[in-house]
């Protein structure tokens, strides 16, 4: 079987200098890289002796708050320590991928949030038939998701695919390198690598449920963030209940009570960072609000010149696909009239 000798391929030499060249992207100014591309040679063989003869122990996670907009607990690992996400990845991710289903939407090559919104759009004109008739969305998410992910039931998950023990002890370290955080055998650090990759493992389970045991035809996830669009309202009512009593059951986890509703689609939905409508999206209010935030920021001082034409880039790309040709000149014209 292909997944019965899987670690050797994890840490030989070739697969850590091309898990180097990922973690490194985008980062080449870090000081942390700088200073682990010092002695590069000898600091991958080194990783390749510990992961080998299974000495390998990752470093503590640093920790830290970010409010952008709102407040969130990062952990970051050290750098070494990416590597070996990203090595592991590389191995094992191309196993589950294929088994994912085509509407899972983050974290995967060829999709993302413009791939969900375009599916979003597909969808509810089918069941609205070209929006000549009332539909439905059940638009939910999970309550502190990545805080609930039970480790035990995500290994379990794991191992009916990698059979490999030497891959399980590795995943087995890095899961519980966050122990000391949350020491009941739960929850991933937000900011891995792995743990987004481990988010689509453990609801792949949600995603078989709803489309294979509830034949929920038009139903999108997003990490957590779900919806399911139909013409019966009471239809909804019925897979929220059944939904969420899969969720407690089998993965140990809640629906979020207030997050968690069935709107009709005429009203607009909020998902994937925009308020989608029949015949336009607006962008989120909290969306403009924090380039609002880094826009102030600049102007003073805390974010250079070539760092806020970056954040701009990316933003006005993303903001592009709303009506808000009026918001993206506003906010050019403030980042030029600074600059």
């Amino acid at each position: 079987m292909e997944t019965d000798n899987l670690y050797p391929k994890i840490y030989s030499m070739r697969n850590l200098i091309l898990a180097w060249q990922k973690a490194r992207k985008s980062k080449t100014k870090k000081d942390y890289v700088i200073e682990f591309e010092k002695n590069l040679r000898d600091n991958l063989k080194a990783l390749h002796y510990e992961l080998k003869y299974f000495y390998y122990k990752p470093k503590s996670l640093i920790t830290f708050i970010l409010r952008d907009p709102k407040t969130r607990k990062i952990s970051k690992s050290n750098f070494k320590d990416r590597v070996v996400h990203h090595a592991l990845v590389r191995v094992i991710e191309p196993i589950f991928d294929r088994t994912f289903i085509y509407d899972s939407c983050a974290n995967r090559k060829g999709r993302g949030n413009l791939f969900a919104l375009k599916r979003f759009e597909r969808f509810r004109r089918k069941v609205t038939k070209n929006h000549a008739s009332s539909g439905y969305c059940l638009k939910a998410d999970i309550k502190h998701y990545f805080q609930e992910v039970n480790h035990k039931i995500l290994l379990n998950i794991i191992k009916r695919r990698i059979k490999d023990e030497g891959v399980i002890w590795l995943i087995k370290r890095i899961l519980n390198n966050n122990v000391s955080d949350n020491p009941s055998g739960k929850g991933m650090p937000l900011g891995n690598l792995t743990s987004q990759f481990f988010a689509n493992v453990y609801l792949n389970e949600l995603d078989y449920f709803v489309k294979h045991l509830l034949k929920a035809k038009h139903y999108i996830r997003y990490v957590d963030d779900f919806v399911i669009l139909h013409n019966s309202k009471e239809q909804l009512e019925n897979l929220k209940e059944r939904i969420s009593q899969f969720l407690e059951e089998k993965l140990k986890l809640e629906l979020h009570p207030d997050k968690s509703r069935i709107i009709l689609l005429s009203r607009g939905i909020d998902f994937v960072g925009f308020r989608n409508f029949y015949y336009y999206k607006l962008l989120r209010k909290k969306n403009i609000k924090n380039i609002e935030r880094k826009m102030g920021k600049f102007n003073r001082g805390k974010i250079s010149g070539s760092k806020m034409a970056e954040i701009l880039q990316g933003w006005n790309a993303y903001a592009k696909w709303a009506n808000a040709f009026k918001l993206r000149k506003k906010v050019e014209q403030k980042y030029t009239n600074f600059y």
